[in-house]
Protein backbone atom coordinates (compact mmCIF):
# COMPACT_ATOMS: atom_id res chain seq x y z
CA UNK A 1 0.00 0.00 0.00
CA UNK A 2 1.60 3.19 -1.14
CA UNK A 3 1.06 6.07 1.19
CA UNK A 4 3.72 8.28 0.48
CA UNK A 5 3.67 10.56 3.78
CA UNK A 6 5.93 10.36 7.26
CA UNK A 7 2.98 11.20 9.44
CA UNK A 8 1.61 9.67 12.62
CA UNK A 9 -2.38 8.43 12.21
CA UNK A 10 -4.15 7.22 15.19
CA UNK A 11 -6.07 3.56 15.11
CA UNK A 12 -8.40 1.20 16.77
CA UNK A 13 -5.86 -1.04 18.60
CA UNK A 14 -6.19 -4.74 20.21
CA UNK A 15 -2.55 -6.14 21.11
CA UNK A 16 -0.93 -9.46 20.66
CA UNK A 17 2.60 -11.11 20.24
CA UNK A 18 5.70 -13.60 20.19
CA UNK A 19 4.34 -13.51 21.72
CA UNK A 20 1.21 -12.48 19.98
CA UNK A 21 -1.58 -10.60 21.86
CA UNK A 22 -5.55 -10.28 20.81
CA UNK A 23 -7.33 -9.15 23.35
CA UNK A 24 -11.12 -10.26 24.26
CA UNK A 25 -13.27 -9.79 20.80
CA UNK A 26 -16.87 -10.33 20.58
CA UNK A 27 -17.41 -12.55 17.45
CA UNK A 28 -16.42 -13.06 14.11
CA UNK A 29 -16.30 -10.96 10.87
CA UNK A 30 -17.36 -13.52 8.33
CA UNK A 31 -15.49 -16.56 6.55
CA UNK A 32 -15.80 -19.89 8.50
CA UNK A 33 -19.16 -21.49 9.34
CA UNK A 34 -21.24 -19.90 11.89
CA UNK A 35 -19.05 -16.48 11.62
CA UNK A 36 -20.31 -12.84 10.37
CA UNK A 37 -21.36 -11.42 7.35
CA UNK A 38 -21.12 -8.42 5.94
CA UNK A 39 -24.72 -7.33 4.61
CA UNK A 40 -25.85 -4.74 1.86
CA UNK A 41 -28.08 -1.67 2.99
CA UNK A 42 -30.96 -3.53 1.04
CA UNK A 43 -30.87 -6.86 2.85
CA UNK A 44 -34.44 -7.37 4.18
CA UNK A 45 -33.75 -8.73 7.18
CA UNK A 46 -30.95 -5.44 7.83
CA UNK A 47 -33.89 -3.74 6.84
CA UNK A 48 -36.16 -5.27 9.57
CA UNK A 49 -33.41 -5.16 12.57
CA UNK A 50 -33.16 -1.23 11.13
CA UNK A 51 -36.52 -0.42 11.96
CA UNK A 52 -36.09 -2.43 15.30
CA UNK A 53 -33.48 -0.41 16.40
CA UNK A 54 -35.33 2.58 15.33
CA UNK A 55 -38.03 2.27 17.33
CA UNK A 56 -36.59 1.37 20.18
CA UNK A 57 -33.83 4.34 20.92
CA UNK A 58 -36.97 6.62 19.92
CA UNK A 59 -39.14 4.85 22.96
CA UNK A 60 -36.15 5.34 25.52
CA UNK A 61 -34.97 8.93 23.75
CA UNK A 62 -36.28 12.15 25.96
CA UNK A 63 -35.83 14.16 22.24
CA UNK A 64 -38.95 15.65 21.30
CA UNK A 65 -38.60 14.64 17.44
CA UNK A 66 -38.31 11.34 15.82
CA UNK A 67 -34.67 10.08 14.74
CA UNK A 68 -34.12 7.85 11.99
CA UNK A 69 -31.52 6.24 10.35
CA UNK A 70 -29.52 8.47 8.02
CA UNK A 71 -26.93 6.51 6.81
CA UNK A 72 -25.42 2.39 7.44
CA UNK A 73 -21.63 2.69 7.97
CA UNK A 74 -21.78 -1.14 8.35
CA UNK A 75 -23.78 -3.53 9.01
CA UNK A 76 -23.23 -7.54 9.52
CA UNK A 77 -25.19 -10.68 10.48
CA UNK A 78 -24.72 -14.37 12.13
CA UNK A 79 -26.13 -17.03 12.71
CA UNK A 80 -26.72 -17.99 16.27
CA UNK A 81 -29.67 -19.25 17.61
CA UNK A 82 -31.74 -16.73 15.56
CA UNK A 83 -29.55 -14.05 13.87
CA UNK A 84 -27.52 -11.36 15.70
CA UNK A 85 -27.25 -8.54 13.64
CA UNK A 86 -24.29 -6.02 14.53
CA UNK A 87 -24.93 -2.17 13.03
CA UNK A 88 -23.17 0.95 12.61
CA UNK A 89 -25.36 3.68 11.56
CA UNK A 90 -26.24 7.59 11.82
CA UNK A 91 -29.19 8.81 13.22
CA UNK A 92 -30.65 12.07 12.56
CA UNK A 93 -33.57 14.25 13.61
CA UNK A 94 -36.63 14.65 11.65
CA UNK A 95 -39.69 17.31 11.46
CA UNK A 96 -41.84 14.61 12.64
CA UNK A 97 -42.71 15.44 16.69
CA UNK A 98 -43.46 12.18 18.44
CA UNK A 99 -46.73 12.91 19.57
CA UNK A 100 -48.13 13.38 16.34
CA UNK A 101 -46.60 9.61 15.19
CA UNK A 102 -46.88 10.57 11.45
CA UNK A 103 -46.10 7.31 8.89
CA UNK A 104 -43.61 9.21 6.79
CA UNK A 105 -40.92 11.69 8.52
CA UNK A 106 -38.53 13.52 6.58
CA UNK A 107 -35.40 14.96 8.12
CA UNK A 108 -34.61 18.35 9.08
CA UNK A 109 -34.05 20.43 6.16
CA UNK A 110 -30.86 22.91 7.94
CA UNK A 111 -27.91 20.82 9.01
CA UNK A 112 -27.47 22.09 12.17
CA UNK A 113 -30.48 21.19 13.30
CA UNK A 114 -30.10 17.29 12.01
CA UNK A 115 -28.01 16.55 15.24
CA UNK A 116 -26.23 13.39 14.07
CA UNK A 117 -25.51 10.66 16.01
CA UNK A 118 -23.37 7.64 15.41
CA UNK A 119 -24.53 4.62 17.00
CA UNK A 120 -23.76 0.98 17.40
CA UNK A 121 -26.87 -1.71 17.72
CA UNK A 122 -26.95 -5.27 18.15
CA UNK A 123 -30.01 -6.39 17.48
CA UNK A 124 -30.89 -10.48 18.05
CA UNK A 125 -33.84 -11.57 15.71
CA UNK A 126 -35.59 -15.03 16.14
CA UNK A 127 -37.76 -15.39 13.27
CA UNK A 128 -39.73 -18.26 13.93
CA UNK A 129 -40.78 -17.23 17.98
CA UNK A 130 -41.73 -13.80 16.03
CA UNK A 131 -38.97 -12.27 18.60
CA UNK A 132 -36.41 -9.59 18.47
CA UNK A 133 -34.50 -7.93 21.21
CA UNK A 134 -31.98 -5.24 21.63
CA UNK A 135 -28.84 -6.57 22.96
CA UNK A 136 -26.53 -3.73 22.63
CA UNK A 137 -26.89 0.26 21.85
CA UNK A 138 -24.49 2.45 22.36
CA UNK A 139 -24.76 6.19 20.53
CA UNK A 140 -22.43 9.25 20.97
CA UNK A 141 -22.59 12.81 18.79
CA UNK A 142 -21.00 12.94 15.51
CA UNK A 143 -17.91 15.29 15.48
CA UNK A 144 -18.27 18.97 13.57
CA UNK A 145 -15.50 19.32 11.28
CA UNK A 146 -12.87 21.51 13.02
CA UNK A 147 -11.48 24.24 10.91
CA UNK A 148 -8.03 23.26 12.06
CA UNK A 149 -5.71 23.95 8.38
CA UNK A 150 -3.80 20.19 9.02
CA UNK A 151 -7.13 18.69 8.75
CA UNK A 152 -8.20 20.09 5.81
CA UNK A 153 -8.39 18.25 2.89
CA UNK A 154 -9.10 19.68 -0.89
CA UNK A 155 -12.09 18.62 -2.66
CA UNK A 156 -13.27 19.72 -5.83
CA UNK A 157 -16.94 20.96 -5.74
CA UNK A 158 -19.39 18.19 -6.32
CA UNK A 159 -22.83 18.34 -7.00
CA UNK A 160 -25.45 17.69 -4.35
CA UNK A 161 -27.54 15.56 -6.81
CA UNK A 162 -27.46 12.03 -6.64
CA UNK A 163 -24.66 10.25 -8.13
CA UNK A 164 -26.26 9.06 -11.23
CA UNK A 165 -27.32 12.93 -12.53
CA UNK A 166 -23.30 14.04 -11.08
CA UNK A 167 -21.13 11.70 -12.70
CA UNK A 168 -20.43 13.46 -16.04
CA UNK A 169 -19.47 16.69 -14.12
CA UNK A 170 -16.53 18.61 -15.25
CA UNK A 171 -15.32 18.48 -11.34
CA UNK A 172 -15.54 14.76 -11.24
CA UNK A 173 -14.69 13.40 -14.12
CA UNK A 174 -11.26 16.13 -13.72
CA UNK A 175 -10.60 14.12 -10.27
CA UNK A 176 -11.21 10.82 -11.54
CA UNK A 177 -8.90 11.59 -14.33
CA UNK A 178 -6.10 12.48 -12.61
CA UNK A 179 -6.73 9.67 -10.00
CA UNK A 180 -6.39 7.29 -13.09
CA UNK A 181 -3.04 8.87 -14.82
CA UNK A 182 -1.41 8.99 -11.15
CA UNK A 183 -2.26 5.61 -10.38
CA UNK A 184 -1.69 3.86 -13.50
CA UNK A 185 -5.21 2.48 -13.77
CA UNK A 186 -7.03 1.31 -16.78
CA UNK A 187 -10.56 -0.76 -17.17
CA UNK A 188 -11.47 -3.00 -19.42
CA UNK A 189 -14.94 -1.68 -20.77
CA UNK A 190 -16.58 1.38 -20.53
CA UNK A 191 -19.25 0.09 -18.55
CA UNK A 192 -16.36 -0.90 -15.72
CA UNK A 193 -14.88 2.61 -16.63
CA UNK A 194 -18.55 4.13 -15.69
CA UNK A 195 -18.85 1.72 -12.49
CA UNK A 196 -15.44 2.92 -11.08
CA UNK A 197 -16.24 6.74 -11.62
CA UNK A 198 -19.54 5.82 -9.38
CA UNK A 199 -17.58 4.17 -6.71
CA UNK A 200 -15.01 6.54 -6.87
CA UNK A 201 -17.67 9.46 -6.30
CA UNK A 202 -19.10 7.43 -3.12
CA UNK A 203 -15.76 7.29 -1.87
CA UNK A 204 -15.24 10.95 -2.25
CA UNK A 205 -18.13 11.12 0.17
CA UNK A 206 -16.91 8.72 2.41
CA UNK A 207 -13.50 10.85 2.85
CA UNK A 208 -15.17 13.91 3.26
CA UNK A 209 -17.72 11.98 6.41
CA UNK A 210 -14.48 10.53 7.92
CA UNK A 211 -12.97 13.75 7.61
CA UNK A 212 -15.77 15.31 9.53
CA UNK A 213 -15.96 12.38 12.01
CA UNK A 214 -12.17 12.86 13.02
CA UNK A 215 -11.15 13.96 16.14
CA UNK A 216 -7.48 14.22 15.40
CA UNK A 217 -5.24 15.60 12.57
CA UNK A 218 -5.60 13.55 9.92
CA UNK A 219 -6.34 14.37 6.40
CA UNK A 220 -8.71 11.84 4.09
CA UNK A 221 -9.14 11.72 0.50
CA UNK A 222 -8.09 10.59 -2.86
CA UNK A 223 -5.84 7.69 -2.09
CA UNK A 224 -4.68 4.68 -4.92
CA UNK A 225 -7.59 2.47 -3.52
CA UNK A 226 -10.20 4.86 -4.19
CA UNK A 227 -11.78 3.28 -6.92
CA UNK A 228 -12.85 0.15 -4.63
CA UNK A 229 -15.68 -0.76 -2.76
CA UNK A 230 -15.53 -1.11 1.02
CA UNK A 231 -15.84 -5.17 0.63
CA UNK A 232 -13.11 -5.20 -2.37
CA UNK A 233 -10.35 -3.45 -0.31
CA UNK A 234 -11.42 -5.50 2.63
CA UNK A 235 -10.98 -8.51 0.90
CA UNK A 236 -7.70 -7.37 -1.07
CA UNK A 237 -6.00 -5.96 1.84
CA UNK A 238 -7.39 -6.59 4.95
CA UNK A 239 -8.23 -10.05 7.46
CA UNK A 240 -11.57 -10.82 8.87
CA UNK A 241 -10.42 -13.56 10.69
CA UNK A 242 -8.27 -11.60 13.18
CA UNK A 243 -12.33 -11.16 14.83
CA UNK A 244 -13.09 -14.84 14.83
CA UNK A 245 -12.65 -15.95 18.39
CA UNK A 246 -13.51 -19.53 18.36
CA UNK A 247 -10.68 -19.80 15.72
CA UNK A 248 -7.71 -18.59 17.76
CA UNK A 249 -5.23 -20.55 19.73
CA UNK A 250 -4.85 -20.47 23.31
CA UNK A 251 -1.89 -19.17 23.91
CA UNK A 252 0.54 -19.09 27.25
CA UNK A 253 0.78 -15.42 29.49
CA UNK A 254 4.27 -13.82 29.11
CA UNK A 255 6.21 -13.17 31.93
CA UNK A 256 6.07 -10.07 33.69
CA UNK A 257 8.88 -7.46 32.49
CA UNK A 258 11.21 -6.96 34.56
CA UNK A 259 11.06 -3.32 35.13
CA UNK A 260 8.55 -0.19 34.65
CA UNK A 261 8.79 0.87 31.12
CA UNK A 262 11.61 3.82 29.90
CA UNK A 263 10.13 7.01 29.25
CA UNK A 264 10.52 5.70 25.07
CA UNK A 265 11.15 3.46 23.09
CA UNK A 266 11.63 2.76 19.46
CA UNK A 267 13.17 -0.70 18.41
CA UNK A 268 13.50 1.27 14.97
CA UNK A 269 16.54 2.87 16.66
CA UNK A 270 18.22 -0.70 17.75
CA UNK A 271 18.16 -2.35 14.46
CA UNK A 272 15.25 -4.84 15.52
CA UNK A 273 13.42 -3.39 12.40
CA UNK A 274 13.82 -4.93 9.15
CA UNK A 275 12.97 -2.53 6.07
CA UNK A 276 9.25 -1.31 4.61
CA UNK A 277 7.99 -4.77 2.65
CA UNK A 278 4.68 -4.69 0.70
CA UNK A 279 2.41 -7.16 1.23
CA UNK A 280 0.16 -6.32 -2.19
CA UNK A 281 -2.95 -7.74 -3.13
CA UNK A 282 -2.93 -10.70 -0.62
CA UNK A 283 -4.52 -10.72 2.78
CA UNK A 284 -1.32 -11.57 4.32
CA UNK A 285 -1.19 -9.50 6.72
CA UNK A 286 -0.73 -11.85 10.11
CA UNK A 287 2.47 -13.52 8.14
CA UNK A 288 3.69 -9.66 8.00
CA UNK A 289 2.98 -9.07 11.79
CA UNK A 290 4.49 -12.55 12.63
CA UNK A 291 7.86 -12.26 10.92
CA UNK A 292 8.64 -9.17 11.74
CA UNK A 293 7.73 -9.97 15.34
CA UNK A 294 10.16 -12.82 14.81
CA UNK A 295 12.80 -10.68 13.30
CA UNK A 296 12.85 -8.24 16.29
CA UNK A 297 12.87 -11.04 18.57
CA UNK A 298 15.88 -13.24 16.58
CA UNK A 299 17.75 -9.85 16.69
CA UNK A 300 17.61 -9.42 20.31
CA UNK A 301 18.97 -13.07 20.74
CA UNK A 302 21.87 -12.85 18.15
CA UNK A 303 22.28 -9.10 17.19
CA UNK A 304 21.33 -10.02 13.60
CA UNK A 305 18.94 -8.65 11.78
CA UNK A 306 17.63 -11.13 9.05
CA UNK A 307 14.66 -10.51 6.65
CA UNK A 308 12.66 -13.61 6.87
CA UNK A 309 9.97 -15.40 4.53
CA UNK A 310 6.09 -14.00 4.76
CA UNK A 311 5.70 -16.52 1.60
CA UNK A 312 6.98 -19.39 3.62
CA UNK A 313 3.49 -18.90 6.01
CA UNK A 314 1.58 -18.04 2.83
CA UNK A 315 2.21 -21.22 1.09
CA UNK A 316 3.17 -23.61 4.29
CA UNK A 317 0.22 -23.02 6.88
CA UNK A 318 -2.69 -24.91 6.44
CA UNK A 319 -4.64 -24.04 9.04
CA UNK A 320 -4.73 -20.03 7.96
CA UNK A 321 -6.22 -18.59 4.91
CA UNK A 322 -2.94 -17.64 3.04
CA UNK A 323 -3.80 -14.41 0.95
CA UNK A 324 -7.71 -15.20 2.49
CA UNK A 325 -6.33 -14.05 5.91
CA UNK A 326 -5.02 -15.46 9.21
CA UNK A 327 -4.46 -15.70 12.88
CA UNK A 328 -0.91 -15.20 14.30
CA UNK A 329 -1.57 -17.16 17.34
CA UNK A 330 -2.16 -20.28 14.94
CA UNK A 331 1.23 -19.00 12.59
CA UNK A 332 3.25 -19.05 15.41
CA UNK A 333 1.75 -22.74 16.31
CA UNK A 334 2.88 -24.17 12.08
CA UNK A 335 6.39 -22.27 12.46
CA UNK A 336 7.26 -24.46 15.68
CA UNK A 337 5.90 -27.69 13.96
CA UNK A 338 8.15 -26.50 10.48
CA UNK A 339 11.15 -26.32 12.41
CA UNK A 340 11.61 -22.37 11.44
CA UNK A 341 11.81 -19.74 9.00
CA UNK A 342 13.67 -19.12 5.70
CA UNK A 343 15.36 -15.80 4.74
CA UNK A 344 13.27 -13.38 2.69
CA UNK A 345 15.87 -14.34 0.00
CA UNK A 346 15.86 -18.36 -0.25
CA UNK A 347 11.57 -17.70 0.18
CA UNK A 348 10.60 -14.47 -1.53
CA UNK A 349 7.38 -13.02 -1.83
CA UNK A 350 4.75 -13.44 -4.23
CA UNK A 351 1.63 -12.76 -3.00
CA UNK A 352 -0.23 -15.61 -3.84
CA UNK A 353 -0.58 -19.01 -2.76
CA UNK A 354 1.96 -21.39 -4.06
CA UNK A 355 2.66 -25.20 -2.80
CA UNK A 356 4.77 -25.34 0.05
CA UNK A 357 8.34 -25.13 -0.86
CA UNK A 358 10.27 -24.92 2.58
CA UNK A 359 13.29 -26.87 3.21
CA UNK A 360 15.00 -27.46 6.75
CA UNK A 361 18.41 -26.72 5.75
CA UNK A 362 17.48 -23.10 5.18
CA UNK A 363 15.64 -22.45 8.44
CA UNK A 364 17.60 -19.56 9.47
CA UNK A 365 15.67 -18.41 12.34
CA UNK A 366 13.10 -20.77 15.17
CA UNK A 367 11.16 -20.22 17.90
CA UNK A 368 10.58 -22.73 20.88
CA UNK A 369 7.51 -20.88 21.89
CA UNK A 370 4.83 -17.73 21.87
CA UNK A 371 3.22 -16.00 24.60
CA UNK A 372 0.33 -13.72 25.46
CA UNK A 373 1.18 -10.20 26.36
CA UNK A 374 -1.05 -8.45 29.60
CA UNK A 375 -3.53 -6.27 28.15
CA UNK A 376 -1.96 -3.15 30.92
CA UNK A 377 -0.62 -0.97 28.88
CA UNK A 378 2.00 0.01 31.08
CA UNK A 379 2.94 -3.75 31.06
CA UNK A 380 2.81 -3.88 27.01
CA UNK A 381 5.41 -0.87 26.90
CA UNK A 382 7.64 -2.49 29.75
CA UNK A 383 7.80 -5.85 27.90
CA UNK A 384 8.19 -4.16 24.73
CA UNK A 385 11.39 -2.50 25.52
CA UNK A 386 12.29 -5.36 27.17
CA UNK A 387 11.68 -8.11 24.89
CA UNK A 388 11.22 -6.65 21.21
CA UNK A 389 8.60 -5.54 18.68
CA UNK A 390 5.15 -6.92 19.33
CA UNK A 391 2.69 -8.54 16.74
CA UNK A 392 -0.85 -7.03 17.08
CA UNK A 393 -4.23 -6.58 15.61
CA UNK A 394 -5.91 -3.32 15.11
CA UNK A 395 -9.13 -1.80 13.07
CA UNK A 396 -7.68 -0.74 10.22
CA UNK A 397 -11.69 1.97 9.48
CA UNK A 398 -10.50 4.70 7.77
CA UNK A 399 -7.27 3.32 6.39
CA UNK A 400 -8.67 3.40 2.90
CA UNK A 401 -8.96 7.13 2.09
CA UNK A 402 -6.20 7.69 4.83
CA UNK A 403 -3.60 10.10 3.63
CA UNK A 404 -1.33 11.85 6.21
CA UNK A 405 -1.57 13.37 9.52
CA UNK A 406 -2.67 11.59 13.44
CA UNK A 407 -5.89 9.73 12.59
CA UNK A 408 -8.28 9.85 16.00
CA UNK A 409 -11.25 8.09 15.50
CA UNK A 410 -15.09 8.53 17.67
CA UNK A 411 -14.76 5.68 20.16
CA UNK A 412 -17.82 4.16 19.04
CA UNK A 413 -15.49 2.58 15.60
CA UNK A 414 -12.97 0.89 17.95
CA UNK A 415 -14.96 -2.40 18.34
CA UNK A 416 -13.62 -5.75 18.61
CA UNK A 417 -15.91 -7.07 15.89
CA UNK A 418 -14.29 -4.51 13.33
CA UNK A 419 -10.89 -6.04 13.94
CA UNK A 420 -9.72 -6.54 10.76
CA UNK A 421 -5.47 -5.92 10.25
CA UNK A 422 -2.39 -7.74 11.81
CA UNK A 423 0.72 -5.00 12.28
CA UNK A 424 4.11 -5.02 14.28
CA UNK A 425 4.10 -2.54 17.35
CA UNK A 426 7.83 -1.05 17.01
CA UNK A 427 7.73 1.61 20.11
CA UNK A 428 6.12 3.58 22.06
CA UNK A 429 6.80 7.67 23.00
CA UNK A 430 5.25 11.20 24.27
CA UNK A 431 3.63 13.63 22.62
CA UNK A 432 3.91 17.69 22.99
CA UNK A 433 0.43 16.68 24.58
CA UNK A 434 2.01 14.67 26.92
CA UNK A 435 -0.21 11.95 25.73
CA UNK A 436 1.49 8.15 25.25
CA UNK A 437 2.38 7.32 21.67
CA UNK A 438 3.62 4.77 19.65
CA UNK A 439 6.00 4.88 16.76
CA UNK A 440 4.75 2.89 14.02
CA UNK A 441 5.91 1.84 10.83
CA UNK A 442 3.94 1.93 7.81
CA UNK A 443 4.59 -1.47 5.77
CA UNK A 444 4.39 0.26 2.48
CA UNK A 445 6.22 -0.02 -0.78
CA UNK A 446 9.72 2.16 -0.49
CA UNK A 447 7.81 4.16 2.28
CA UNK A 448 8.13 4.27 6.17
CA UNK A 449 5.49 5.81 7.49
CA UNK A 450 4.84 7.00 11.20
CA UNK A 451 1.90 5.84 12.47
CA UNK A 452 -0.17 5.71 15.88
CA UNK A 453 -2.88 3.68 17.24
CA UNK A 454 -5.49 4.43 20.24
CA UNK A 455 -6.31 2.90 22.68
CA UNK A 456 -10.83 2.44 22.90
CA UNK A 457 -10.12 2.49 26.32
CA UNK A 458 -8.70 5.68 27.15
CA UNK A 459 -8.67 9.40 25.37
CA UNK A 460 -4.73 10.64 24.39
CA UNK A 461 -3.56 6.97 25.34
CA UNK A 462 -2.02 5.72 21.84
CA UNK A 463 0.39 3.01 20.80
CA UNK A 464 2.26 2.60 17.06
CA UNK A 465 2.70 -0.38 15.01
CA UNK A 466 4.28 -1.07 11.55
CA UNK A 467 1.59 -1.76 9.16
CA UNK A 468 2.00 -4.62 6.18
CA UNK A 469 -0.22 -3.18 3.47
Amino acid sequence: MDVGFRHPILLCLTLAVLGSVLADLDGPLMGAPGSAVRLSENDPGLKKALKFAEQRYNEGSNAMHVRRVSKILSASKQLVKGIRYSIMVELSNTQCKKAARLRICDFCPEEHNLKTEVCVFEVWDIPWESKSSLLKQKCQPAVDPKPVETNKVEFLPLSTKPVEESVDSVELLGQFKEFMVRYNRTYSSQEEADRRLRVFHENLKTAEKLQSLDQGTAEYGVTKFSDLTEEEFRTLYLNPLLSQQNLQQSMKPAAMPRGPAPPSWDWREHGAVSPVKNQGMCGSCWAFSVTGNIEGQWFAKTGKLVSLSEQELVDCDTVDQACGGGLPSNAYEVIEKLGGLETETDYSYTGKKQSCDFTTDKVTAYINSSVELSKDENEIAAWLAENGPVSVALNAFAMQFYRKGVSHPLKIFCNPWMIDHAVLLVGYGERETDTTTLITTLMSQNVVTTTCTGDPGSVGSTRCARLPL
